[in-house]
This record gives structure tokens, sequence and C-alpha cells, in this order.
């Protein structure tokens, strides 16, 4: 919640009446007065009803979520040279949403596209799970990947798909020099027909183990730390 109201994404912090009255919430109410949050107690039990499924440990808050990129955004946004974006063609899992999220702005990713039907958006457990990043990191909801990869790709954009079926190894690919687009695909399926098709590229990451497949965020790592902010040669 600290990284929220840093973020200045806080509309109202919302306080259990029990947790109040134990104490320790200094940092966040002081946080909250320096930014002119308001801070409103509420009945012991109200937190279950408002967000059943959400750990809260007595203290929440509500957040106005950052506006949302237009998939014509995606063409005509003035992108940095070296700029990478992150996409998601169909992750279902808001918990691995958030999670990608916080390793992609932890990459320094510019933006984040997610699949608006039969994909999860910017939801609270993301919100949770990105640990703040989603606060950080422009989101585009896209109803066409394949499209939005070609938007892409007209500003200068190197697309590569991450595939298990890929012949070539991320470690045997050169990282191009210029702005770059990773995509990883849904949890099960992975990337469908039409966005392998819209790929310039597609690598694999390799498994040694028994195990023949990564969580999606966990290939997000892999992804862009040793492949996306590899050093380039012009």
């Amino acid at each position: 919640m600290l990284e929220a109201l840093e973020a200045g994404a806080v509309i109202e912090v919302l306080v259990d009446d029990a947790t109040r009255a134990r104490g320790g919430l200094e940092p966040i109410l002081s946080a909250a007065r320096s930014r002119d949050v308001r801070v409103r107690p509420i009945a012991r039990g109200s937190l279950e009803a408002m967000a059943p499924d959400v750990p809260h440990q007595g203290v929440a808050a509500r957040i106005g979520a950052p506006p949302e990129l237009a998939e014509a955004d995606l063409g005509d946004r003035r992108w940095g040279p070296d700029d990478v974006v992150v996409a998601l063609d169909g992750v279902t899992d808001p918990r691995n949403v958030g999670a990608v999220a916080r390793t992609a702005e932890a990459a320094g990713a510019a933006a984040l596209v997610l699949r608006r039907r039969r994909g999860a958006g910017v939801t609270t457990v993301a919100l949770k799970s990105s640990a703040g990043a989603l606060l950080h990191l422009p989101v585009a909801r896209v109803a066409n990947v394949p499209r939005a990869l070609g938007r892409l790709r007209s500003a200068g954009f190197w697309v590569v798909g991450l595939d298990e079926r890929a012949e070539v190894e991320i470690g045997g690919s050169e990282r191009p020099p210029g702005r770059l687009a990773v995509v990883l695909g849904s949890e099960g399926a992975g990337l469908s027909r039409l966005v392998r098709a819209s790929c310039d590229e597609l690598l694999s990451i390799p498994m040694r183990g028994r195990v023949s497949s990564l969580n999606v965020a966990v290939a997000a790592g892999v992804a862009l730390f040793a492949y996306a902010l590899r050093p380039t040669t012009p």
C-alpha cells in the first residue's frame, strides 16, 4: 500500500476499527496524511465483504486505476529508441499478469499489452501481485493481439515470441538493436497460431531438467533479463 500511496494512486484508505485500535499503522497513516488521502474507519468484517478473496490484514485502499493505452497508441506513441514492450497472449490468471508486470517494470519495460477477451486484466489481485508495478507500467488492453503487434512493428519494434517449439534458443539468437516487443502465450496453450505468425522471430528457453515448461512470469524474467536487456552490437 505504501507503494500505491507514493505513486499517488490511492483515493481512500480503509481501516478496520479493530486493526486501528491495535496500532502499527503509522507508516501508512503518515503517508496518507502527507498526500491528503482520506483515512476512513469501517466496521470490523467489512473488508471481507468488500474484497472476499484478497488478504488485507485489516487495512485496504481504494485505488484509481491508471488510464489504459488504446490500441492505436501502440503505433502512434512516442517511443524511446530502445524501448521494450511485453505482450501477453491470453494469460488468464491475474496473479500471473501481476507477476509479469512486476518483472517487466523492474526490467524497465515501457508498456504491457494484454488481450481484452479471454485474458486477465488489471484486477485487484493483479495489482497486489504486481507489488505496485501496475501503478507505474502503462497497459494497453487490445481486442486483437496480432493487429497490436503489427502496430508495434510499424513503430519500429522487432517482435520476438517465446515458443517452446522454436528451434532457436534465446542464448543462440543475437538481440537486434532498437525497440523490442517480447510476446508470451497463455498458461496452457502458449502462443496462438496467429500470434506466432505475427512474430518476426520465435525463440525457446532451454530446458535441461524433467519439467517441460516454466511459469509465464518466470519465462518473462528469462526473456527480459537474459535476452531483451542483453547489450547489442549495432
